[in-house]
Protein backbone atom coordinates (compact mmCIF):
# COMPACT_ATOMS: atom_id res chain seq x y z
CA UNK A 1 0.00 0.00 0.00
CA UNK A 2 1.39 3.37 -1.00
CA UNK A 3 0.54 6.97 -0.20
CA UNK A 4 -1.76 9.00 -2.42
CA UNK A 5 0.07 9.93 -5.63
CA UNK A 6 0.09 13.53 -6.86
CA UNK A 7 -2.48 13.95 -9.64
CA UNK A 8 -2.96 16.79 -12.07
CA UNK A 9 -6.30 18.40 -12.91
CA UNK A 10 -8.01 17.15 -16.09
CA UNK A 11 -8.98 19.41 -18.97
CA UNK A 12 -12.51 20.80 -18.76
CA UNK A 13 -15.12 18.47 -20.24
CA UNK A 14 -18.57 19.49 -21.35
CA UNK A 15 -20.50 16.23 -21.63
CA UNK A 16 -21.80 14.14 -18.74
CA UNK A 17 -22.75 14.96 -15.16
CA UNK A 18 -20.19 16.21 -12.66
CA UNK A 19 -20.13 12.79 -11.00
CA UNK A 20 -19.57 11.18 -14.41
CA UNK A 21 -16.55 13.42 -14.92
CA UNK A 22 -15.04 12.48 -11.57
CA UNK A 23 -15.60 8.77 -12.25
CA UNK A 24 -14.09 9.07 -15.74
CA UNK A 25 -11.11 10.98 -14.39
CA UNK A 26 -10.30 8.36 -11.75
CA UNK A 27 -10.77 5.56 -14.29
CA UNK A 28 -8.40 7.35 -16.68
CA UNK A 29 -5.79 7.73 -13.93
CA UNK A 30 -6.06 4.01 -13.21
CA UNK A 31 -5.83 3.11 -16.91
CA UNK A 32 -2.74 5.33 -17.27
CA UNK A 33 -1.15 3.73 -14.16
CA UNK A 34 -1.03 7.08 -12.42
CA UNK A 35 -3.12 5.30 -9.80
CA UNK A 36 -2.00 1.70 -9.23
CA UNK A 37 -3.55 -1.16 -7.25
CA UNK A 38 -3.00 -0.44 -3.57
CA UNK A 39 -2.63 3.31 -4.05
CA UNK A 40 -4.66 5.47 -1.71
CA UNK A 41 -7.09 7.81 -3.44
CA UNK A 42 -6.62 11.52 -2.70
CA UNK A 43 -8.89 12.82 0.06
CA UNK A 44 -12.37 14.17 -0.70
CA UNK A 45 -11.10 17.69 -0.06
CA UNK A 46 -8.20 17.22 -2.49
CA UNK A 47 -10.50 15.86 -5.21
CA UNK A 48 -12.95 18.72 -4.64
CA UNK A 49 -10.18 21.27 -5.12
CA UNK A 50 -8.53 19.43 -8.01
CA UNK A 51 -11.72 18.86 -10.00
CA UNK A 52 -13.75 21.89 -8.92
CA UNK A 53 -16.74 19.92 -7.63
CA UNK A 54 -18.69 19.62 -4.39
CA UNK A 55 -18.29 17.03 -1.66
CA UNK A 56 -21.65 15.50 -2.64
CA UNK A 57 -20.40 14.98 -6.21
CA UNK A 58 -17.18 13.37 -5.01
CA UNK A 59 -19.09 11.01 -2.71
CA UNK A 60 -21.47 9.97 -5.49
CA UNK A 61 -18.48 9.26 -7.74
CA UNK A 62 -16.78 7.26 -4.97
CA UNK A 63 -19.96 5.18 -4.55
CA UNK A 64 -20.01 4.40 -8.27
CA UNK A 65 -16.35 3.43 -8.27
CA UNK A 66 -16.94 1.15 -5.27
CA UNK A 67 -19.93 -0.46 -6.99
CA UNK A 68 -17.81 -1.09 -10.07
CA UNK A 69 -15.00 -2.62 -7.96
CA UNK A 70 -12.48 0.04 -9.00
CA UNK A 71 -11.80 1.08 -5.40
CA UNK A 72 -12.66 -0.02 -1.89
CA UNK A 73 -13.14 2.23 1.11
CA UNK A 74 -11.73 1.30 4.49
CA UNK A 75 -13.47 3.32 7.15
CA UNK A 76 -11.21 5.64 9.03
CA UNK A 77 -8.37 5.04 6.58
CA UNK A 78 -9.44 6.03 3.07
CA UNK A 79 -10.21 4.63 -0.38
CA UNK A 80 -7.77 2.38 -2.22
CA UNK A 81 -7.44 1.24 -5.83
CA UNK A 82 -8.24 -2.42 -6.35
CA UNK A 83 -6.65 -4.92 -8.68
CA UNK A 84 -8.28 -4.88 -12.14
CA UNK A 85 -11.47 -6.87 -12.33
CA UNK A 86 -11.53 -10.32 -13.85
CA UNK A 87 -12.71 -10.83 -17.40
CA UNK A 88 -16.46 -10.39 -17.74
CA UNK A 89 -18.81 -13.32 -18.12
CA UNK A 90 -19.64 -12.23 -21.64
CA UNK A 91 -23.21 -11.25 -20.84
CA UNK A 92 -24.81 -8.95 -23.40
CA UNK A 93 -26.63 -6.56 -21.08
CA UNK A 94 -28.96 -4.42 -23.21
CA UNK A 95 -30.07 -1.31 -21.30
CA UNK A 96 -33.64 -1.50 -20.04
CA UNK A 97 -35.74 1.09 -21.90
CA UNK A 98 -39.33 -0.04 -21.27
CA UNK A 99 -41.40 -1.00 -18.26
CA UNK A 100 -41.51 -4.56 -19.59
CA UNK A 101 -37.68 -4.58 -19.60
CA UNK A 102 -37.55 -3.32 -16.02
CA UNK A 103 -40.06 -5.94 -14.88
CA UNK A 104 -37.90 -8.61 -16.50
CA UNK A 105 -34.84 -7.27 -14.68
CA UNK A 106 -36.76 -7.38 -11.39
CA UNK A 107 -37.74 -11.03 -12.00
CA UNK A 108 -34.08 -11.88 -12.57
CA UNK A 109 -33.04 -9.97 -9.46
CA UNK A 110 -35.59 -11.72 -7.26
CA UNK A 111 -34.39 -15.17 -8.27
CA UNK A 112 -30.70 -14.26 -8.10
CA UNK A 113 -30.48 -11.96 -5.07
CA UNK A 114 -32.84 -13.94 -2.85
CA UNK A 115 -30.34 -16.80 -2.92
CA UNK A 116 -27.45 -14.35 -2.52
CA UNK A 117 -28.97 -13.14 0.75
CA UNK A 118 -29.41 -16.69 2.04
CA UNK A 119 -25.84 -17.65 1.24
CA UNK A 120 -24.55 -14.39 2.70
CA UNK A 121 -26.26 -15.22 6.00
CA UNK A 122 -24.34 -18.50 6.08
CA UNK A 123 -20.95 -17.22 4.93
CA UNK A 124 -20.54 -13.49 5.70
CA UNK A 125 -17.35 -12.48 7.51
CA UNK A 126 -17.13 -9.50 9.85
CA UNK A 127 -15.54 -7.55 7.00
CA UNK A 128 -18.45 -8.47 4.71
CA UNK A 129 -20.92 -7.20 7.31
CA UNK A 130 -18.92 -3.97 7.61
CA UNK A 131 -19.02 -3.53 3.81
CA UNK A 132 -22.80 -3.97 3.75
CA UNK A 133 -23.19 -1.50 6.63
CA UNK A 134 -20.94 1.01 4.85
CA UNK A 135 -23.13 0.78 1.75
CA UNK A 136 -26.26 1.45 3.82
CA UNK A 137 -24.57 4.44 5.45
CA UNK A 138 -23.72 5.77 1.96
CA UNK A 139 -27.35 5.43 0.84
CA UNK A 140 -28.57 7.32 3.89
CA UNK A 141 -25.92 10.03 3.54
CA UNK A 142 -26.80 10.59 -0.12
CA UNK A 143 -30.53 10.62 0.63
CA UNK A 144 -30.10 13.25 3.35
CA UNK A 145 -28.70 15.74 0.85
CA UNK A 146 -31.25 14.89 -1.83
CA UNK A 147 -28.75 13.12 -4.09
CA UNK A 148 -29.25 10.15 -6.40
CA UNK A 149 -28.58 7.09 -4.26
CA UNK A 150 -28.80 4.56 -7.11
CA UNK A 151 -25.02 3.99 -7.14
CA UNK A 152 -24.91 3.49 -3.36
CA UNK A 153 -27.93 1.18 -3.60
CA UNK A 154 -26.09 -0.92 -6.19
CA UNK A 155 -23.11 -1.00 -3.86
CA UNK A 156 -25.35 -2.46 -1.13
CA UNK A 157 -26.61 -5.27 -3.37
CA UNK A 158 -23.10 -6.01 -4.67
CA UNK A 159 -21.84 -6.10 -1.06
CA UNK A 160 -24.49 -8.70 -0.18
CA UNK A 161 -23.41 -10.71 -3.23
CA UNK A 162 -19.79 -10.38 -2.14
CA UNK A 163 -20.66 -11.84 1.26
CA UNK A 164 -21.59 -15.13 -0.45
CA UNK A 165 -17.93 -15.73 -1.26
CA UNK A 166 -19.04 -16.58 -4.82
CA UNK A 167 -17.36 -14.22 -7.26
CA UNK A 168 -19.82 -15.02 -10.05
CA UNK A 169 -22.69 -13.40 -8.17
CA UNK A 170 -20.58 -10.25 -7.87
CA UNK A 171 -19.57 -10.34 -11.53
CA UNK A 172 -23.17 -10.66 -12.73
CA UNK A 173 -24.53 -7.88 -10.51
CA UNK A 174 -21.63 -5.58 -11.34
CA UNK A 175 -22.07 -6.11 -15.08
CA UNK A 176 -25.75 -5.33 -14.81
CA UNK A 177 -24.80 -2.04 -13.18
CA UNK A 178 -27.34 0.63 -12.24
CA UNK A 179 -29.96 -1.02 -14.47
CA UNK A 180 -30.53 -3.05 -11.29
CA UNK A 181 -32.01 -0.02 -9.55
CA UNK A 182 -35.40 0.93 -11.07
CA UNK A 183 -35.52 4.42 -9.49
CA UNK A 184 -32.50 5.23 -11.67
CA UNK A 185 -35.01 5.23 -14.56
CA UNK A 186 -38.42 5.92 -13.01
CA UNK A 187 -39.74 8.28 -10.36
CA UNK A 188 -40.16 5.60 -7.68
CA UNK A 189 -41.44 7.91 -4.89
CA UNK A 190 -44.26 9.17 -7.15
CA UNK A 191 -44.96 5.63 -8.28
CA UNK A 192 -45.27 4.57 -4.64
CA UNK A 193 -47.52 7.60 -3.97
CA UNK A 194 -45.12 8.74 -1.29
CA UNK A 195 -42.90 11.76 -0.69
CA UNK A 196 -39.20 11.11 -1.42
CA UNK A 197 -38.12 11.23 2.23
CA UNK A 198 -40.77 8.74 3.36
CA UNK A 199 -40.09 6.52 0.36
CA UNK A 200 -36.35 6.33 1.03
CA UNK A 201 -36.98 5.76 4.75
CA UNK A 202 -39.10 2.72 3.85
CA UNK A 203 -36.53 1.40 1.37
CA UNK A 204 -33.74 1.84 3.90
CA UNK A 205 -35.82 0.00 6.52
CA UNK A 206 -36.09 -2.91 4.07
CA UNK A 207 -32.31 -2.79 3.57
CA UNK A 208 -31.78 -2.82 7.34
CA UNK A 209 -33.99 -5.90 7.59
CA UNK A 210 -31.81 -7.71 5.06
CA UNK A 211 -28.60 -6.83 6.89
CA UNK A 212 -30.12 -7.74 10.25
CA UNK A 213 -31.04 -11.24 9.01
CA UNK A 214 -27.59 -11.74 7.49
CA UNK A 215 -25.92 -10.61 10.71
CA UNK A 216 -28.14 -13.03 12.71
CA UNK A 217 -26.97 -15.89 10.48
CA UNK A 218 -30.60 -16.48 9.48
CA UNK A 219 -30.59 -17.72 5.85
CA UNK A 220 -34.37 -18.09 5.53
CA UNK A 221 -34.94 -14.72 7.16
CA UNK A 222 -32.43 -13.10 4.81
CA UNK A 223 -34.06 -14.70 1.77
CA UNK A 224 -37.49 -13.54 2.92
CA UNK A 225 -36.26 -9.98 3.59
CA UNK A 226 -34.59 -9.71 0.18
CA UNK A 227 -37.58 -11.21 -1.63
CA UNK A 228 -39.96 -8.79 0.11
CA UNK A 229 -37.70 -5.82 -0.74
CA UNK A 230 -37.42 -6.68 -4.43
CA UNK A 231 -41.04 -7.82 -4.76
CA UNK A 232 -42.21 -4.43 -3.47
CA UNK A 233 -40.32 -2.73 -6.31
CA UNK A 234 -41.74 -5.21 -8.81
CA UNK A 235 -45.30 -4.54 -7.67
CA UNK A 236 -44.85 -0.78 -8.01
CA UNK A 237 -43.58 -1.30 -11.55
CA UNK A 238 -46.52 -3.58 -12.32
CA UNK A 239 -48.98 -0.92 -11.20
CA UNK A 240 -47.34 1.59 -13.49
CA UNK A 241 -47.27 -0.91 -16.35
CA UNK A 242 -51.00 -1.60 -16.03
CA UNK A 243 -51.73 2.14 -16.00
CA UNK A 244 -49.81 2.92 -19.17
CA UNK A 245 -49.10 1.22 -22.48
CA UNK A 246 -46.10 3.43 -23.13
CA UNK A 247 -42.37 2.88 -22.46
CA UNK A 248 -40.24 4.28 -19.67
CA UNK A 249 -39.06 7.05 -21.99
CA UNK A 250 -42.27 8.96 -21.13
CA UNK A 251 -41.65 8.47 -17.40
CA UNK A 252 -38.04 9.53 -16.97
Amino acid sequence: MTASPTLTAPPMRVRGSLADRVVNYINEQVAAHMLKPGDKLPTETTLMSLLGVSRTVVREAISRLQANAVIETRHGIGSFVLEPRRESLGLAMVPATTLADLLSVMELRISLETECAGLAAQRASERDLANIRAALDAIEATSRVGGDSAAADLRFHVAVAGATGNRYFVDILTQMGTALIPRHRVDSPSLAQSDPVAYMARVNMEHEGILDAIARRDPEGARAAMRMHLSSSRERLRRLSSASEEGVERTV
